[in-house]
């Protein structure tokens, strides 16, 4: 039986961190998706196409990884791709308890997926979607925080 993992968020844009989470969960899993969530709370900076691509660009050539996109609850996506585990990244502690709230209140909504919270390799710690966004609005150099290749 293929062991499958949902790796959930809004990838706004996928950073060098996310490829370091998705290459560490391929070591425990046979296929992880990579599932980009729509946030209705909020504005995107990306499109979801583009999102998408940036995510295919990353992965390309990697064994074991899906990538989707979805609108509703993460457990409810799991449930219908028959998928029992989620993993997040974390990069410090205000990440881990933000996740470890997700986490219980995924646990209560569906208590056969469980969430296994990965903390981000030290050399990638300091890379958010939200920093890279603040260098793309500022035409900074952004190409330390993406994964290698990837066109933003």
């Amino acid at each position: 039986m293929k062991r499958k993992a949902l790796f959930p968020g809004s990838f706004d844009p996928f950073t060098a961190g996310h490829l370091n989470i998705l290459r560490r969960a391929l070591t425990m899993f046979d296929e992880v998706v990579v599932a980009v969530g729509i946030n209705q709370d909020k504005r995107g900076f990306f499109d979801m196409d583009k999102r998408l691509s940036i995510i295919r660009q990353a992965t390309d050539g990697i064994q074991g990884v899906t990538i989707i996109q979805y609108d509703n609850l993460t457990v409810d996506t799991c449930r219908e791709l028959g998928i029992r585990h989620i993993v997040r990244g974390v990069r410090n502690m205000i990440d881990f308890e933000t996740e470890r709230s997700i986490a219980d209140a995924n646990r209560r909504l569906a208590p056969e997926v469980e969430t296994l919270i990965i903390p981000t390799a030290q050399e990638f710690a300091h890379i958010s979607s939200s920093a890279v966004r603040d260098i793309l609005k500022h035409g900074g150099d952004y190409s330390a925080f993406i994964p290698e290749g990837v066109k933003l």
